[in-house]
C-alpha cells in the first residue's frame, strides 16, 4: 500500500489537479444538500416514522449540545450537526468499494479543524465581544498569554491528528486484511470500523462542542444571576 498521505489524483483542470478526497468529499457535499432539499417539503405536523427518526436525532444533538455546553443548543446546532453527520457518511464511505474516505486524509481533516478553529473565535467574540475574548489569554494571569495561545493551535493540531491516526489506521488494517484474507474474512473487521468511524465522528463533535463552550464562558444577567452567553 502506498504512503498514507498520497492521495489518488482523479482529474485535472488546467494546472489543478483534483484528488479523490476532494472529489468524495464534494459528492456528499452534494448528497447532503439534495437530501435537505428533498426532505424540507416533505416535513409536516404530524410526523411519518422516517421524519420522527429524523427529529429524535436532532433531539439527542440538542441534548448532546444542552449537557456538554450548558446552554442553548440553538446557535451552535447547524454547525456541530453539520459536522457530525459529514464526518459520519466520510468515515462510512469506506464501505463503497474503491472509496477511501476522505477523514483517512490529513488535508480534509485539517479543513474540519479548521472550520472549529474559526468557530471558536467566533463564537467567543459573539458572546463576549472582541476586547473581553482577547482577555481570556490573560488567565489567571498575564504569564499564561503565551501558553494560552500556544493552545489553541495544539488543540487544533489534535484535532486534526486524532480524527487522521484512527480513520487512516482503520484503512489500512482492513485493507490488508483483505489483501493477505480475501473477501468474507475481513467482514467482521469492516463492522467494527463502522463503528469506530461513529465514535470518532462523536468524539470530534464533541470536542468541537467543549473548545466552543469554553471560549464562549458564562455572562451574568442584570441581577447577577449567571445565563447563556449566546
Amino acid at each position: 500500500m502506498g504512503s498514507p498521505l498520497a492521495t489518488k489524483v482523479v482529474f485535472t483542470l488546467g494546472p489543478v489537479t483534483v484528488t479523490e478526497p476532494v472529489v468524495v468529499t464534494w459528492g456528499l457535499m452534494v448528497l447532503l444538500t439534495l437530501a435537505g432539499i428533498l426532505i424540507r417539503p416533505r416535513l409536516s405536523i404530524i410526523p411519518s416514522r422516517s421524519q420522527a427518526a429524523l427529529e429524535a436525532i436532532v433531539v439527542a444533538m440538542q441534548d448532546l449540545i444542552r449537557d456538554t455546553m450548558r446552554r442553548s443548543p440553538e446557535p451552535y446546532l447547524t454547525l456541530l450537526g453539520t459536522i457530525f453527520i459529514f464526518i459520519l457518511l466520510a468515515n462510512w464511505s469506506s464501505v463503497v468499494p474503491g472509496i477511501e474516505p476522505p477523514t483517512a486524509h490529513i488535508e480534509t481533516d485539517a479543513a474540519l479543524a479548521v472550520i472549529v478553529f474559526v468557530a471558536v473565535i467566533y463564537f467567543g467574540i459573539r458572546a463576549r465581544g472582541l476586547a473581553a475574548y482577547l482577555r481570556t489569554f490573560a488567565e489567571p494571569t498575564l504569564l499564561m498569554v503565551p501558553l494560552n495561545i500556544i493552545e489553541t493551535f495544539t488543540r487544533t493540531f489534535s484535532l486534526i491528528v486524532r480524527l487522521f491516526g484512527n480513520v487512516m489506521s482503520g484503512v489500512f488494517i482492513v485493507g490488508i486484511i483483505l489483501s493477505l484474507a480475501g473477501l468474507l474474512v475481513p467482514i467482521p473487521l469492516m463492522a467494527l470500523d463502522l463503528l469506530t468511524g461513529a465514535v470518532q465522528a462523536y468524539i470530534f463533535t464533541v470536542l468541537a462542542m467543549v473548545f466552543i463552550g469554553g471560549a464562549v464562558g458564562e455572562t451574568r444577567s442584570a441581577d447577577g444571576k449567571q445565563g447563556d452567553a449566546a
